[in-house]
């Protein structure tokens, strides 16, 4: 019996651990952005979430990825959100109008649960039979290079990413029309 016990013993590596700790992170941060009752502190709780992304980055070691993540995401899409809520005057504090009927909440937990086991269902149907074996290899060995990495962001994904961008700059004018209104 102790023999068998000693076979299924595992071990943690660092990394593992460390994807874990931010991992739960991230959750309670994601649950806190679309729970709390004020803006400004969902945008800060939404900073944390992208963090998160980019320390997973860090993590398998993609640092290009996770100082893109850093740039883009957190500082210029959080900055511009929170730009954007500055200049149109909305509340700071807390607003009790913001949330819905009780029923609206109970449709939408069954809803995200039912999402939940149909995303849970479907990659492990996907995932079932494959086996990754990546424990001990860099991004350099598996034979992707930064410069690759750049090359299919501004050359397959070009046109969404200047489509984003547009949308950013025509958010930016709007939020300061809307302010200089008054």
């Amino acid at each position: 019996m102790s023999a068998l016990l000693a076979q299924t013993t595992y071990t943690y590596l660092p990394e593992q651990v460390g994807f874990w700790m931010i991992a739960i992170l991230m959750v309670v941060a994601a649950l806190r952005v679309v729970t709390t009752k004020n803006v400004v502190h969902a945008a800060l709780w939404l900073v944390v979430v992208l963090a998160g992304v980019a320390a997973q980055f860090i993590l398998l070691a993609s640092e290009f990825v996770a100082v893109t993540q850093v740039l883009v995401y957190i500082g210029a899409i959080v900055v511009l959100l929170l730009f954007g809520v500055m200049l149109t005057k909305a509340p700071l504090g807390r607003s009790d109008d913001l949330d819905g009927p009780k029923v609206q909440k109970g449709v939408a937990v069954v809803i995200a649960l039912a999402l939940l086991g149909m995303m849970g269902w479907v990659l492990a149907e996907s995932w079932r039979d494959t086996k990754l074996d990546l424990h001990g290899r860099t991004v350099g060995e598996l034979g992707q290079t930064t410069g690759q990495l750049s090359d299919s962001i501004f050359s397959t994904y070009l046109l969404p990413f200047e489509a984003v961008s547009i949308l950013l700059l025509a958010a930016l004018i709007g939020a300061i029309v809307l302010a200089r209104r008054d």
